[in-house]
């Protein structure tokens, strides 16, 4: 079967690996870039599928779950991949008729939150059984009329927000028990990326394309503040960590700028532009007092002193580490790794899911 790729699905596919002016990036068929075979003792890495994005792990810790849109190219649908944390051994395997990037958990680990980026939707999956058991399309068209991307979903007292890649760009709202469309937040600026929610300020924070930082309240679902923090410098903004204790804000930017920028959380000043060159997802380790980031483009990671912002670490994963995720007790680190694309949307090989144990 021929599947129909339009150039914003190609643009929200790469958003969310967070460079968009990679967007149909292209590459001649040749073998596989791989790793190096010597690698640090910390780390395992596996091949595991193509289309790897976003992941969540079970809050009883003994399940990783993994976002796949499988391929571009003549491949209908996705997976949800369900790995054992310690070993990534596959454990379990959802087929889903729509390819699926974000994600999101419940606090009770029964739901999976699955945005449908291609179709403009989310899917509620059972985690009990694999099973769909609800999802919500969102009616939103382009020019060109193809849905807007659904991104990033992020799930706060009972309500998802789901940022929507589109110019201008939207911030839906649903209900996530029922599923159902409660508020589309208008006016969010150039293709939203990444949402963030702060229990210090009781705030959501909104990354978009546009180089903005919106601040919304979300018991009222209004856009309160617009920061930009780099003026009218051109910036792509994409991906948000916090710390709490000293009120940082942390945004990425792969492609434009090609930074980290840390901002005041209450005023959206900044605090320090991070030279570390292309960042894409960033995590803040409270437990060790580090930083994440993951360079797209030089295919490393990097651990950072959050305190001097020096680099204690970085391990070398080709061609281009894309999502984090971290353990709550912050001693374990999870990566995703992509390929690049070919121009005619295939990869060259499976993509990686790697495990590193910040112990060691």
């Amino acid at each position: 079967m021929k599947v129909k790729t339009s150039a914003l699905a190609l643009l929200v596919a790469v958003t969310l690996s967070g460079c968009v002016s990679h967007s149909a990036e292209t590459k001649p068929a040749t073998a596989p870039e791989k790793a190096p075979a010597t690698q640090a003792t910390n780390l395992q890495q596996r091949d595991l599928a193509d289309g790897l994005y976003e992941m969540a792990l079970a809050p009883k810790g003994d399940a990783l779950y993994v976002a796949s849109a499988e391929g571009f190219k003549d491949v209908q649908g996705g997976m949800v991949y369900k790995l054992d944390p310690k070993t990534l051994k596959t454990i379990g395997a959802t087929h889903t008729d729509l390819k699926n990037f974000g994600m999101a958990i419940s606090p009770a680990g029964d739901t999976l939150y699955v945005t449908n980026s291609l179709d403009g939707g989310v899917s509620a999956i059972n985690t009990a059984d694999g099973k769909v058991k609800a999802r919500v399309m969102f009616k939103e068209r382009n020019k060109e009329g193809f849905p807007y991307g659904a991104r990033q979903v992020l799930l706060l007292d009972g309500k998802l927000y789901i940022g929507g890649v589109a110019d201008p760009g939207v911030i839906w709202v649903v209900d996530a028990k029922t599923m159902k469309l409660t508020k589309t937040i208008q006016n969010a600026g150039k293709w939203v990326t990444g949402l963030l929610y702060s229990e210090q300020t009781q705030r959501l924070y909104v990354a978009n394309g546009g180089g903005e930082v919106l601040v919304v309240n979300p018991r009222t679902n209004r856009i309160e503040k617009r920061w930009k923090p780099l003026g009218e410098k051109e910036a792509l903004l994409l991906n948000f960590a916090e710390d709490t204790a000293t009120g940082r804000l942390f945004v990425t930017d792969s492609s434009k700028a090609k930074t980290t920028l840390v901002l005041d959380i209450r005023t959206g000043d900044v605090i320090k532009k991070l030279p570390v060159g292309d960042s894409l997802a960033v995590k803040f380790n409270a437990k060790r007092h580090e930083i994440y980031i993951t360079q797209r483009d030089a295919g490393k990671v990097l651990s950072l002193d959050a305190t001097t912002y020096a680099v204690k670490n970085s391990w070398s994963l080709p061609p281009h580490p894309n999502s984090l995720l971290l353990s709550d007790d912050g001693q374990t680190l999870f990566v995703t790794v992509k390929q690049s694309f070919n121009k005619d949307h295939s990869t060259n090989g499976p993509d990686n899911i790697v495990r590193i144990d910040l112990n060691k």
